[in-house]
């Protein structure tokens, strides 16, 4: 019998949005959300932020990480927390 292995792309097949954290060097405002399509924004140790929210795709994902990119802020990690709404890791915060 086949051990069925999980991937990312099993993820998204799902049809339920996935959830990211994402820690970067530097203090943006919460203002900051729009741009980064409904990220919430949330300074932490006065020298990161946490960029915390969910996404469609991997495109999706790929497009927030870009705009990190283009500001030039220092990426610290990603952090896959689970479907949104659902059991799987750590529910988002509001």
């Amino acid at each position: 019998m086949k051990e069925q292995v999980r991937t990312m792309s099993d993820r998204w097949q799902s049809g339920r949005r996935q959830v990211y954290e994402i820690r970067v060097q530097g203090n943006l405002e919460p203002r900051w959300s729009d741009w980064f399509d409904g990220f919430s924004v949330t300074c932490v140790d006065d020298t990161d932020t946490l960029l915390r929210g969910a996404v469609a795709d991997q495109a999706a994902l790929h497009g927030v990480l870009h705009k990190i990119r283009d500001l030039g802020l220092p990426l610290l990690s990603v952090q896959h927390l689970g479907k949104e709404g659902g059991r799987e890791g750590c529910d988002p915060k509001p």
